[in-house]
């Protein structure tokens, strides 16, 4: 009986000694999560950093406009934070001050990506991927899409008038149209289909092959084993390559010829 409750004992210590260890991970784990990054405006050699307000005297428009913006949410109130303004994207603007304007003496977010990608680090790693907008690569920008200083940064999103399709339709004009048959994930918005900054997939599609156009489309099977898609028979066609490709769903944008999106 003593031997048996000594047992117990150093099993319970053992217990106790697991749950402190376990505890104390998880006290580390969260110390350590809650330390936040702090992410440096940009530099310029030789500049300092005057302040907002300044800006206001050559860019009355942009800097009217910005309070608007999504991105003014994150400009901080009060002296400690009136660096974080135009400055936090632009880089400090004493230089580009006493020179007149001078486009060399302040950082033009349209001719470097570096710095959007100080607070997007996930659209950097996007831009890497195999398929991508040439963002990296300098033939178009951040600013091409995206409006920083006026309403949603997101342009077509909200309550703007100009949407996601019409958004991708100033570069993508094939694809634009205007057609008789349009197809219904057009309306809905490009990104429906395409992953807009990167994916590893061709033409920057989320998803590959027919399974893109199942999560739309969704397929019945008949008790004969009958392949069913919008009540015709998918069986053999399916084996034949994507939705797109064989001679079926060409004019995956829009057609002018029938509704089953054909050329």
């Amino acid at each position: 009986m003593h031997h048996l409750m000594r047992s117990i004992s150093a099993k319970r210590r053992v217990y106790f000694f697991s749950i402190a260890v376990l505890l104390g991970i998880i006290v580390i784990s969260c110390s350590t999560f809650q330390s936040a990054t702090i992410i440096a405006p940009p530099q310029i050699a030789g500049a300092q950093f005057v302040g907002s307000k300044s800006c206001e005297e050559c860019h009355a428009t942009i800097t009217h406009s910005f309070a608007s913006a999504t991105h003014a949410g994150l400009k901080a109130a009060g002296e400690n934070g009136k660096n974080v303004g135009c400055e936090s994207c632009h880089g400090p603007g004493s230089l580009h001050n006493q020179s007149g304007g001078s486009a060399h003496t302040i950082i033009n977010p349209r001719k470097s990506p570096e710095v959007c990608f100080q607070c997007h680090l996930d659209k950097r790693g996007q831009f890497n991927l195999p398929y991508h907008h040439p963002v990296l690569e300098g033939k178009i920008s951040c600013g091409d899409c995206h409006d920083p200083h006026k309403g949603p940064a997101i342009r077509g999103s909200g309550t703007e008038m100009l949407t996601e399709f019409q958004t991708c339709g100033q570069c993508h004009t094939a694809q634009a149209g205007p057609f008789v048959f349009e197809h219904e994930a057009v309306r809905e918005g490009c990104t429906t289909c395409h992953a807009v900054h990167g994916s590893v997939n061709q033409k920057m599609l989320v998803a590959r092959d027919a399974n893109l156009c199942f999560r739309c489309h969704f397929q019945k099977q008949t008790a004969a084993g009958t392949i069913l898609i919008g009540g015709q028979d998918h069986t053999s066609r399916l084996s034949r390559g994507t939705c797109w490709t064989a001679g079926c769903h060409e004019a995956v944008h829009g057609s002018n010829i029938g509704s089953s999106l054909r050329f």
